[in-house]
């Protein structure tokens, strides 16, 4: 049996499944999670945005929840030193963010599809990206 892709989440995907009211979209972003063949990725940076964004608008009970919620189905990549590197030379090649250059990083590294509709993301060359819809 061939291995199954690696998918590497951004945050854009978990904003939708929790925020959406697209009824279309929330089924989509479930149906990813539910998924079992694939290895399924998020980068503790996502962990990271999504945290401090569940914080401001619904408190800290909330974001802890959901982070747990994640990490039951998602496998939580650190940053280590080549994720750090190749995530400097896309900061400076493309000017982008220092978070979203880590993401991108970490799926160049890992070598798996970064599902996300982030324009900064989709301009990378080095990398594949991928939307749900």
């Amino acid at each position: 049996m061939p291995k199954a892709e690696s998918f590497l989440y951004d945050t854009r995907f978990f904003v939708e499944h929790f925020y959406s009211s697209d009824a279309r979209m929330l089924a989509q972003t479930k149906g990813e999670i539910e998924s079992t063949t694939r290895d399924r990725i998020v980068s503790v940076i996502t962990l990271h945005e999504f945290y401090r964004l569940n914080l401001e608008k619904q408190g800290r009970e909330v974001a802890a929840l959901r982070t747990n919620m994640i990490l039951d189905n998602f496998r939580a990549i650190d940053v280590n030193t080549d994720i750090s590197v190749q995530g400097a030379e896309f900061r400076k090649k493309y000017s982008i963010p220092m978070g979203d250059s880590l993401i991108a990083a970490t799926s160049r590294v890992l070598k798996c599809i970064c599902i996300t509709d982030d324009p900064h993301l989709r301009d990378i060359k080095e990398i594949k990206t991928k939307w749900i819809n």
